[in-house]
Formats: structure tokens, sequence, C-alpha cells
């Protein structure tokens, strides 16, 4: 069985695991605040924090800016539980806008239909890794009419005086957007290093910050630092210095915090990111266009534009012309062929949750079309030629079976 997105282990990652572990020093400490440099670098952000994971760096944003009960925040149908279960923690509510219809990205129209007084935080998804329309959101939230719709309500809202943009960059750690790399687009940007991820450090995630002028970015970084650690004005690593035992709870914080071990993964990961993990990535996507475009029945997705370079994150194939029953199908099987798949995602006003809370797939006929004729495919660095060749057959031969005399 090919599997969808095994990660890259190598020797490269167990010698500097090993190191940590060896070095004494397995939670977070010089590792992760080496982590956190290099990705500063990379992205050419302000500053940027490492955390657990993506969720919650996306909880402890929206909880920075005050967002709570009788707060709206706008954000995809089309995208993972995570973006939305955190609105949800904060009491407010998550307002789904549908997507674009070249693409599965957050429709720029659509969020300027939704903005209300309400509205404190918009959030786009780069799904896949391809970048959503950042000049286009962040001009419009910096509109007057759209700022004057804004009703601040803690200190924090005041200062920025607008709608706050905090992306969802999950999926698109490396790609661009007028030359620029994600994490450096809009307010606030977060990543995931989950275990399918490009760059995986096992669980983890990040928060880089490019807050606008009178934000502080070494007061950000250590206000940060503190609300991730349980509001402990001092980390472990502080606490080593001799006489510094004693520390003090200055607010009610998190456990949200990085390992070292978890970094010591990411260090390497980062290091061979850009010339070899993407170079790879982008060598699959090439090779099953190439296989695809020959039929009219599939719809290549788009992962370069003129203005805008993916991370190669998900290989999402649409077939027209079919409808979701049938879609199911040819997953299974493919999956008979030894060919592992997957969909991204199920739109969340299809979920349990949401449904009772009110939503309707009905309301967001685009990403119900895209779910519906969407098939994922295996993407990892260790996928040969072969193999490719084996997946690609496989969805032929099971489009086929399933609708008869494809073009």
């Amino acid at each position: 069985m090919i599997p969808f997105s095994p990660p890259r282990i190598d020797q490269k990652i167990i010698n500097e695991v090993t190191h940590t572990l060896k070095s004494g020093w397995i939670t977070t400490g010089p590792k992760t605040k080496l982590f956190e440099k290099k990705l500063s670098e990379y992205c050419n952000s302000q500053v940027t924090l490492a955390v657990s994971s993506a969720t919650a760096g996306l909880e402890l944003i929206l909880k920075w800016f005050g967002v709570k009960k009788g707060d709206e925040v706008i954000l995809p149908a089309y995208t993972y539980a995570a973006t939305a279960n955190v609105i949800v923690h904060c009491g407010a509510k998550p307002v789904f806008v549908d997507t674009n219809k070249n693409d599965f990205n957050i429709s720029v129209i659509e969020i300027k239909k939704a903005i209300t007084q309400k509205t404190k935080v918009i959030m786009p998804v780069d799904f896949a890794g391809m970048p959503c329309d950042y000049n286009e959101i962040n001009k419009l939230v910096n509109k007057t009419t759209i700022k004057q719709l804004f009703k601040p309500q803690s200190e924090i809202q005041k200062k920025l005086g607008r709608i706050l943009i905090l992306s969802d960059a999950a999926h698109s750690l490396g790609a661009e957007y007028f030359g620029k790399k994600t994490g450096n687009l809009t307010d606030i940007s977060v990543f995931s290093f989950h275990a399918v991820k490009n760059l995986t450090t096992a669980e983890g995630g990040a928060i880089n910050f490019n807050l606008p002028h009178p934000f502080n970015k070494e007061k950000i970084y250590k206000h940060f630092n503190i609300i991730a650690l349980h509001g402990q004005n001092k980390d472990a690593l502080a606490k080593t210095k001799i006489g510094n035992w004693r520390y003090d709870i200055i607010n009610p914080g998190y456990k949200a915090n990085m390992t070292d071990i978890s970094a010591s993964i990411g260090l390497v990961e980062l290091e061979r990111y850009e010339n070899d993990t993407l170079v790879k990535r982008k060598s699959i996507f090439d090779s099953y266009s190439k296989v695809f475009s020959k039929h009219d029945i599939f719809e290549i997705p788009k992962y370069e534009t003129k203005n805008k370079k993916s991370s190669y994150h998900i290989y999402a194939l649409r077939i027209r012309k079919i409808n979701e029953n049938q879609r199911d199908k040819i997953i299974q099987k493919i999956f008979e062929k030894s060919v592992s798949v997957n969909v991204h995602f199920i739109p969340l006003p299809m979920m349990s949750f949401y449904k009772k809370t009110g939503y309707k797939i009905e309301d967001y006929p685009t990403s119900y079309n895209n779910y519906s004729r969407e098939i994922s495919l295996p993407v990892f660095y260790n996928l040969t030629n072969k193999q490719i060749q084996t997946v690609t057959n496989a969805v032929i031969e099971s489009v086929e079976e399933i609708i008869k005399n494809i073009t």
C-alpha cells in the first residue's frame, strides 16, 4: 500500500533528536529559541514564537486580541475544524463564507459581505499551501468604511484600530505571494508542523508576527512567551541562571510551549526545506499534472500563478461532472489498488456540531462543489517515480470503472 503522507524521518533527524536527548535539555530551551530565530529569518517576519500546535497558536491570538462572546470571526467554510473550533472556545461566532470558484481559498467578495460591527478577526486559510489574496484582504480592512464599522472593546483592539487578519497558514510554509514568503503577508500568521505537514516537528506550530506600529516586536514576543507558559514570567531556561529561581504568575496563561525535542526535528527540516523538500514536492505535483492534463475529466489544481507559488502541500485533484457518491466510489476503487488517498476537507457546515449550531452546506455551494469532486493524492519526500506511476494509473483506472469512457 502506498501511504498518503508519511513523515521524512532519516538519520539526520535521528542524530539531532539523539543529541537533544543526551543534552539533558528536552523541554523549551536553546533549540526552540534557535528554531524560532531561523523561522523568522526564513519568512522575513518580525518575530516568531514556537508553540505546541497551530491550534494552540490560533487560540492564543484570539484570546490575546480579546475575542469573546458576542464577537464574530470570518473564515472559509472549506477548512479543517481547528480553524473554527478555536473561535467557539472563545465564545465567539464563526462566520463561514464561501470560497473562490477558481481555487479553494476564501472569497474576498464574500468576506466583504460578511463584515459587521461584531467582526473582530478575519482568518484566511491558505488551502493546500496556496496563499490567499492578501493584498485585497489587507486593503479591505484598511478601508475607511470598514474601519468605521469596527467597534474595539479591548486596549489591544483600540491599538490596532481595525479588524485583525490572522492567517491560518498551516499548509503554506515556504509559499510565496508577490515575491514574499507566507509568515510575512499580514498581521499574524500561524503555521502547523504536524506529522503530515511539509515540515514536521511531530507536533507543533509557530506564530509569526508582523503587526504594524505602534506594536513592539520585543514586547509582543515576551508577552506571548508568558501566556504560552501558564502566565509564568520566567521559563525553565531563564530559571537556570544562578539566583534566578523565583518567578511570578502574572496572568492565567496556557500550556502551549514547544519542546527542544520537537524543535530539533524542525531545525533539520528547515535547513533543507527550500532547496530540497519543496523542490521534491513540486516535482511530484508536476508529474501528476503532466499525466492528468491529458484527460479533460480531470481539473488540475493551481499551484503556481504569476504572483503566487504554493508550498505544494496537498495535490487536490478534482474530477469534472461527478457527484459526491461517485467520488466516494472512485476513492474505494483507488484504495483497492493499494494506493492511499484522502479528501481535503469536508466543509465544516456538513459536520454534526456545526449543523446543530444552524449552519447549512447549501449556503456554501462552491465549497460543496469542490469537496464533492476532490481527491487528495499522496505527496511525500520518498515517493518514487514508480509509485507516482502507480498512483496515476490507479486514479485513471478507478475513474474509468465508475465513469465510463473518460476523455
